[in-house]
């Protein structure tokens, strides 16, 4: 389901049904209601005019819930969106069943369903936390670390990370983190952001030979680099599917209670 395709329609309708009642509907039940006092001698009881005065359903409806879609569809498109963490691709960093925060100008203003970018401000950096839509499957959106910038040369071998053949820095913080055997939890500098990432040496993982990133693509990864489905299984990001740039996580839910005690900015 399309939910911006569908907020998208229901300010339109609720939008023009307010609209037809401004300029023609309501003009038409004031003047119904003129004709009808003209008429009575004796004027109209409160309980009569209020009833031919009332609005329909339809233009009640919309008059009270317009302005509320019109602000959430301004919030959601062009300034945050809330999208939850399904998988763990982006362990450490975050978890399954994290809500996360999602800036939605950083990249640029693009419009609701059509995709278009219609104001430019910012470009990915490396190092960014970034939702986009899958190339293969743009109806789901993912999200991953922007580890290559358009003319980059990018290069993963014997697990280690190489940006226009340089290694890019690690450091082993523990051993054993978790209960995947052998994994290790390291601190990596891409860019100007430390974060930390899962690697583990006993998995030999896919081996990449060096690519360059196309103008206007980007090479993504994510943080559980072992357990993560990125662009060294299917390619590069259209800077067109991008959505915008997580920046907090605001709440916890694994199914029990929600938890807010992980809030925090996202690196």
């Amino acid at each position: 389901m399309d939910f911006s395709l569908l907020l998208v329609v229901a300010v339109a309708v609720t939008g023009v049904v307010w609209l037809l009642d401004v300029v023609w509907w309501g003009r038409a039940r004031r003047a119904r209601l003129a004709a009808v006092e003209a008429e009575s001698g004796d004027g109209l009881d409160d309980a009569t005019r209020r009833k031919l005065a009332r609005e329909p359903w339809p233009v009640d409806y919309s008059r009270s819930f317009f302005p509320v879609l019109l602000v959430v569809l301004v919030l959601r498109s062009f300034v945050v969106e809330p999208f939850q963490i399904p998988s763990g691709s982006m362990r450490p960093t975050l978890e399954v069943g994290d809500f996360i925060l999602v800036n939605k100008f950083t990249y640029g203003l693009r419009l609701p369903v059509l995709h278009t970018r219609v104001a430019e401000f910012n470009e990915p950096e490396r190092g960014d936390v970034m939702v986009f839509r899958f190339p293969q499957e743009p109806s789901i959106n993912f999200i991953k670390r922007v580890v290559g910038l358009p003319g980059d040369s990018i290069r993963y071998e014997g697990k280690e990370l190489y940006v226009n053949g340089e290694r890019v820095p690690n450091t082993l913080l523990e051993t054993d983190p978790s209960e995947q055997p052998g994994e290790e939890l390291l601190e990596e500098l891409l860019g100007e952001q430390a974060h930390q990432i899962y690697n583990n040496p006993r998995d030999p993982g896919p081996q990449m030979r060096e690519l360059e990133v196309p103008e206007g693509h980007y090479f993504t990864m994510g943080d559980n680099r072992d357990h993560s489905n990125d662009s060294r299984y299917w390619g590069f990001v259209p800077e067109e599917n991008i959505v915008g740039k997580a920046f907090a996580v605001w709440m916890h839910w694994d199914g029990g209670l929600p938890s807010f005690s992980s809030m925090r900015r996202i690196h």
